[in-house]
């Protein structure tokens, strides 16, 4: 994967991207935000990338990284964590900068094409305008090249997993084989429709993703005491039910009735409207950790 595909990912998305930057269909501040990105685009930026299942994918991938290091040779736990570092350091970099090289090329193209239905739509777009047919050939290859690593880490880091959470079930062949039909099967609905389906759980898992991630990088401050992890985690869990609640289809939710506990939310939660409502909860969660913590600490 870091030798061969995402070598060659990076070179087809570099032609598409590098053209469309040299020839622009028009200036990237030319059209209007709209929206919810006309005032509150840093955090309708920060829900977006909900949909892209990075955090959730890195506890996954975590397996594989390790193992990679380890296979180099560096053996003690703190070589691995520089290592660790020093490479997520470097593909963040890296990823920022194609990012924002996609968002670029993305505003230039409303100028021709306004707005799209999702990411996928807009690049093909992109790709046949300035490449023709051979446009989304390029696109295809590109998309076959950054899905199919990010298919095989995920699937044998998952297949890895469970293997080890339930040794008495499945071969790893067999869990290998399962979430690959089960993802065959999935794909078959489309970008927008999974993104449709998926987003009510992706509101639930990331909160409680983000705070085990920053709670893991910051736990050398405080011992990586139980109690600050639960402190915190508990009260994310609720406020992160609410945002999965609220973002459920307006049918689901009268079904449910939700908007019984959904009104005195919004009323109570600081950014619950726009689905953060679980940053407070966490960060009051954190505060009551850690003076739990150091009281504990004193009294020892």
């Amino acid at each position: 994967m870091g030798k061969i595909l995402n070598p060659l990912f990076l070179l087809f998305l570099g032609i598409l991207t590098v053209t469309a930057l040299l020839r622009p269909m028009g200036a990237a501040d030319a059209s209007e935000p709209v929206g919810t990105y006309a005032g509150m685009s840093f955090f309708q930026g920060f829900l977006d990338g909900y949909n892209t299942l990075d955090a959730l994918a890195s506890l996954a991938f975590g397996i594989v990284l390790i193992n990679a290091i380890r296979e180099l040779g560096v053996r003690s736990p703190k070589a691995i964590s520089a290592s660790t570092i020093k490479s997520g350091v470097f593909s963040c970099l890296l990823m920022a900068g194609i990012y924002c090289m996609l968002a670029v090329v993305g505003a230039q193209s409303r100028a021709v094409y306004g707005i799209c239905a999702d990411g996928g739509e807009g690049l093909y777009r992109i790709g046949t305008h300035y490449f023709g047919t051979f446009g989304g050939v390029l696109l295809g290859v590109t998309v076959t090249f950054a899905c199919l690593k990010t298919a095989i880490g995920l699937i044998t880091s998952c297949a890895s997993t469970f293997v080890e959470l339930f040794p008495k079930s499945l071969s790893y062949k067999a869990y290998t084989v399962v979430f690959c039909l089960f993802s065959f099967g999935v794909a078959n609905f489309g970008l927008s429709r999974i993104i449709q389906l998926s987003l009510p759980v992706l509101m639930f898992l990331y909160p409680l993703t983000i705070t085990l991630i920053l709670l893991s990088l910051a736990g050398g401050w405080f011992g990586y005491d139980r109690r600050v992890f639960i402190a915190v985690t508990v009260p994310t869990i609720l406020a992160a039910a609410l945002d999965f609640l609220n973002s459920l289809p307006e049918g689901a939710k009268a079904f449910l009735h939700a908007d019984a506990l959904l009104a005195p939310a919004g009323r109570a939660l600081p950014f619950f409207s726009i689905g953060m409502g679980w940053v407070v909860p966490a960060c009051l969660g954190l505060a009551v950790g850690l003076v739990w913590h150091f009281t504990a600490k004193k009294r020892a």
